[in-house]
């Protein structure tokens, strides 16, 4: 196979509209409250749609917590830069340096998150200038493996070392993927012990909360448990533990959620309907629609959004 041929195949691999997606950066003006990014691997496709549309609609708000895939998001969306995280998964889902074979040779991972938070030149830097300034909170949620809880590191409150291993942890699904060392502490993904943080902003006292979800409101998990997490992580009980009622606890999460909503304690938002789209899907096309979906339902709700926030 010549180079033309690599080439042509490469091009197949990346989703025929990327160049649509918008690109800029957002305001400076901060809105008060917190935005809550659910995970699910390349679903998230519909979080970064969505906030997208935020930025470009001047909603940028005070402070974010995400877990797994919504920290990834969340952190390109503190940054201000606008397509940013829409346009790397379109172009690069199938790059083994991201997913696959040489992610795997070097961080011993699937998914090397690292591909998103350094420099690699070959797409849009992560704005780190503006992504550490301190007028908007950052927060990315891991789970601390020996005590089996999440573990919230906030920007400006550990070193920005730890924190991008925090984030680097927070997307580390379990069972495949090698615990990340967050400042001593052996940790995974967060949506172990915590996979929507909605309770950690009511905590903090925030009057507005978005949450936004990575799956239909109807949508919930099977509450069958198994013992593969005990036979896995036989040496950290507590985690296994977690991870073994993590759909339990899930569903407990999206049932009080809805009821946070329906008395407006909280703005629920979530994709209209099932979300077809596997955690490591292969079909660009299918997350390219995925995105768009996440993008128009954002602007749809932009009335509703403005009037919860006031």
């Amino acid at each position: 196979m010549g180079p033309i041929d690599k080439l042509r195949n490469h091009e197949k691999k990346v989703y025929s509209r990327v160049d649509q997606i918008p690109s800029g950066k957002a305001s400076e003006k901060l809105t008060k409250g917190c935005l809550v990014l659910e995970g699910g691997a390349f679903r998230g496709l519909y979080t970064q749609g969505f906030l997208d549309a935020l930025m470009i609609s001047d909603i940028n708000m005070e402070c974010v917590i995400g877990v797994s895939a919504g920290a990834l998001s969340g952190m390109n969306y503190v940054a201000g830069q606008i397509g940013r995280s829409g346009r790397v998964n379109l172009t690069y889902r199938h790059d083994s340096q991201y997913v696959g074979a040489k992610a795997l040779a070097h961080r011993h991972s699937i998914l090397d998150v690292s591909f998103l938070t350094e420099d690699r030149g070959i797409f849009e830097p992560l704005d780190e200038e503006r992504f550490y300034r301190k007028e908007q909170r950052f927060i990315a949620v891991a789970t601390d493996c020996l005590t089996g809880r999440p573990l919230y590191l906030e920007k400006g409150k550990c070193s920005n070392d730890v924190l991008m291993k925090g984030i680097e942890a927070s997307a580390s699904m379990p069972y495949i993927t090698p615990m990340v060392d967050v400042g001593g502490t052996p940790c995974l993904d967060g949506g172990c012990s915590c996979k929507i943080p909605y309770e950690w902003a009511l905590g903090e006292g925030f009057e507005k909360i978005i949450v936004l979800r990575t799956r239909n409101i109807e949508y919930r998990k099977k509450e069958k448990k198994s013992s593969l997490a005990a036979r896995v992580y036989k040496k950290y009980p507590e985690f296994a533990r977690a991870l073994e009622n993590s759909n339990q606890d899930y569903n407990r999460q999206c049932d009080e959620i809805e009821q946070l909503h329906k008395e407006g304690r909280l703005y629920r938002a979530a994709p209209s309907g099932p979300v077809m789209v596997g955690r490591v899907e292969k079909d660009v096309e299918k997350l390219g629609e995925l995105y768009w979906l996440g993008y128009r339902e954002c602007m749809e709700k932009l009335d509703e959004l403005r009037e919860y926030l006031g």
